[in-house]
C-alpha cells in the first residue's frame, strides 16, 4: 500500500496555527492531518493531542465517531458509492457490485495495490443524479455509465454539473440565476448585497420586525418563525453571541442546500451577515457536511472574495459592524444535522445531541447565546431584506408565506430542485418535474423521516398547514416519487437501514429501536415477519418518538408506520 512517509514536520505549522484555540479546532486539524498523511496514525494523533491539549482517548472517540476519519491506511483514492435509499431505488447496489467486481475487492475494502478503497455510504446528497458516487472529491452520476466498466469514470471522473434552481423567476432565480457562484462583482451586478445595505440603514429591531412581518418560517424542517428566533437571540444579554449556519443536510432525498451552496454562496453569506446584525454577534460558523467537498471549495472562495471586497471583517461598509465567518467541515455523521450535535462537533467532540432546555438562544455554541439557521432560511432572509416583507408574502399561503425549494427525486423525468410558491399541489409539483416515470405507486413526503402519500393524494397542498392538516410533514421539502415497479419492501428496508446506521447511540430508545426496526424489516423482505413482529413496529416507534433525545430517534419510525397504515399488504402478504 502506498502511503506518504511519516514526517511530523509537515504537521508542525498546522499545529502551531491551531494550538492557541485548543480543542475547538480538533476537527479542522484532523482533516488537515489526514489530507497530509492519508490516515490518522498513532504518532499523528499523539502530536495533535499534545498540541491541542486533548486526551488521546477523546481524540480516538472523535475519530471513531465520524465515518470520514481513518485510523488505518486506505486507498489513495476513495470511491464512495451511495446505496441508500434514493440511490438504492435507482440501482446503487448494482453499481456497488460492478465496482467491487471490477477491482476485485469487497465493499469497504481496499485494492491489493493500495490505489482504491471502495466505500459504501448512506447518502451523498446527490439524489437528483442517482445513482451517484464520489471519486475522491469529484461528485459524479453513474447512471449513464451503469452498463459500462467502471474504470472510465473512476480513472477520469467527470463531475456532475453545478446545480441551479428551477421554477418561478421570483426569488434566487431572478436576474442572479446563473452568475459565477463566487464572483462578488457578478453578484453585485444583479442586486446582490442590496439586502445587507438596506439592513445596515436600520437598527437591529427593525430588521427583526421585517423578517417577522414576512412570515418566514425556518426551512430546515422545524418551521419555527425566523423573526421570533432572531428576536429571542437578540434579547439575551451577554457576549459573545454566535451565529451558526447548518449546512449538514444528510437525509436521503434532501439536496437543496447543496445546490444553494454551489450555485448561490454569496446569497448565503449575505443572509448570514443580516442575521448576525439582527442578533448582535460578530462571529459566525458555516458547518457543511464532509461529503460536500465541491461545495466547500466554492463557499471558501466566496468567503475569501467577500472578505477582500469588504463584506466580511471589521467595519463592514463603514457602518461599524464587525462580522466574519469560519467554514467548518463535518466528517460523516447524519446526527450532526441536529443543532446541538452540530455545536458539539464544532467544539471538537463527538456529535452527540444535548438535552433541551436550555435552548440555543440561551446556551448554544460554547455555552453562549446562539442563533442557528438553515441555508435556505438565510438565503430567503437576504431576499426579504432586499425586496420587502410584503413582496415575500405576495406568494404562498396565508400561513406559509413565500416560495419553497423542493427536492424532487426518484421516478420522475426531471429530478432536481424546484422553487415554487408554497401551496402548490403535490400533483402540480410532480408535473413540473416532468411527470412520473411509469405508473405512480407512492410519494415519500418530507424525507427518510417523512410520511407516504399515494396516487389519491395528488391534490395535497404543499404548505406547512396544508400537510399538517392531513397528518403529513413538509420537513425540508423532500418529494421522492416511487413507481409501481419498485419493490416497496426493499425501499422500506433501505429507510430503516439508514436510521440504524446513523443512530449515534447516545440514547437507548433510538439505538435499540432502530436496530429492532431493521431486524423486523429484514424478516419482512423474506416474508417471514409475523403479525407479532409487525405489531411491535408500532410499539418501537412509539417508544422512540416519546423518549429519544433528538429528532433522529423521534422521527425514525415515521415513514415505516405511515406505510404500514396505508399499505398493510406490503407487510402482511408473503
Amino acid at each position: 500500500m502506498t502511503t506518504r512517509s511519516l514526517d511530523l514536520g509537515e504537521l508542525k505549522p498546522i499545529l502551531e496555527k491551531y494550538a492557541p484555540d485548543g480543542r475547538s479546532q480538533l476537527l479542522p486539524v484532523l482533516w488537515a492531518a489526514q489530507n497530509i498523511y492519508g490516515y490518522l496514525s498513532e504518532p499523528v494523533v499523539v502530536a495533535i493531542g499534545n498540541a491541542l491539549r486533548v486526551p488521546l482517548a477523546d481524540i480516538y472517540g472523535v475519530i471513531e465517531f465520524y465515518t470520514m476519519f481513518y485510523k488505518e491506511p486506505v486507498g489513495n483514492t476513495i470511491i464512495r458509492i451511495c446505496v441508500s435509499p434514493i440511490c438504492a431505488q435507482k440501482g446503487g447496489e448494482r453499481i456497488l457490485d460492478m465496482v467491487c467486481d471490477h477491482f476485485d475487492v469487497q465493499p469497504n475494502g481496499t485494492t491489493s495495490d493500495g490505489k482504491y478503497t471502495v466505500e459504501v455510504v448512506e447518502c451523498l446528497g446527490l439524489c437528483d443524479t442517482a445513482p451517484s458516487a464520489l471519486v475522491g472529491d469529484v461528485p459524479i452520476s453513474v447512471d449513464a455509465l451503469a452498463d459500462t466498466p467502471p474504470q472510465g469514470w473512476v480513472l477520469s471522473p467527470k463531475a456532475t454539473p453545478l446545480g441551479f434552481l428551477e421554477g418561478e423567476p421570483r426569488w434566487l432565480l431572478g436576474s442572479c440565476g446563473h452568475v459565477t457562484p463566487a464572483s462578488v462583482q457578478e453578484y453585485e451586478a444583479c442586486g446582490g448585497f442590496l439586502g445587507l445595505k438596506k439592513t445596515l440603514q436600520n437598527p437591529p429591531n427593525v430588521v427583526n420586525e421585517e423578517i417577522t412581518q414576512s412570515g418566514l418560517l425556518g426551512r430546515g424542517g422545524a418551521a419555527f418563525p425566523t423573526g421570533l428566533k432572531w428576536k429571542f437571540a437578540s434579547q439575551v444579554e451577554g457576549q459573545p453571541k454566535y451565529l451558526v449556519c447548518n449546512a449538514d443536510e444528510s437525509e436521503p432525498g434532501t439536496f437543496k442546500d447543496r445546490v444553494l451552496l454551489e450555485g448561490y454562496p454569496l446569497s448565503l453569506i449575505e443572509g448570514m451577515l443580516i442575521a448576525a446584525y439582527a442578533v448582535g454577534c460578530s462571529q459566525g460558523y458555516l458547518y457543511i457536511r464532509g461529503e460536500y467537498m465541491r461545495a466547500q471549495a466554492i463557499v471558501q472562495a466566496a468567503l475569501e472574495n467577500a472578505r477582500q471586497a469588504g463584506y466580511l471583517g471589521r467595519n463592514i461598509l463603514g457602518k461599524g459592524f464587525d462580522f466574519d465567518i469560519e467554514l467548518r467541515s463535518g466528517a460523516g455523521a447524519y446526527v450532526c444535522g441536529e443543532e446541538t450535535a452540530l455545536f458539539e462537533s464544532i467544539e471538537g467532540k463527538r456529535g452527540f445531541p444535548r438535552l433541551k432546555p436550555p435552548y440555543p438562544t440561551d446556551s448554544g455554541l460554547f455555552g453562549k447565546p446562539t442563533d442557528i439557521d438553515n441555508v435556505e432560511t438565510l438565503c430567503a432572509a437576504a431576499w426579504i431584506m432586499a425586496n420587502g416583507a410584503d413582496a415575500f408574502r405576495s406568494v404562498g399561503t396565508e400561513k406559509s408565506a413565500g416560495t419553497k425549494i423542493f427536492c424532487v427525486s426518484g421516478d420522475v423525468l426531471a429530478p432536481g430542485v424546484y422553487e415554487m410558491p408554497l401551496g402548490i399541489t403535490l400533483g402540480e409539483l410532480i408535473a413540473k418535474a416532468g411527470g412520473v416515470q411509469g405508473e405512480l405507486g407512492a410519494v415519500l413526503i418530507g424525507g427518510a423521516a417523512g410520511t407516504f402519500a399515494g396516487p389519491d393524494d395528488l391534490d395535497l397542498s404543499l404548505s406547512f398547514e396544508g400537510l399538517a392538516d392531513n397528518k403529513y410533514f413538509l420537513g425540508s421539502g423532500v418529494i421522492n416519487v416511487i413507481n409501481t415497479e419498485r419493490d416497496m419492501r426493499a425501499i422500506l428496508y433501505s429507510l430503516v437501514h439508514f436510521f440504524a446506521h446513523e443512530s449515534c447511540g447516545k440514547c437507548f430508545p433510538c439505538q435499540l429501536g432502530t436496530q429492532r426496526q431493521l431486524e423486523i424489516m429484514e424478516k419482512n423482505i423474506y416474508g417471514k415477519a409475523t403479525q407479532a413482529d409487525l405489531a411491535a413496529l408500532g410499539d418501537v416507534g412509539f417508544a422512540m418518538a416519546q423518549t429519544s433525545i433528538c429528532g433522529v430517534g423521534q422521527m425514525a419510525s415515521t415513514a415505516i408506520l405511515s406505510a404500514l397504515e396505508k399499505w398493510p399488504d406490503v407487510f402482511y402478504s408473503s
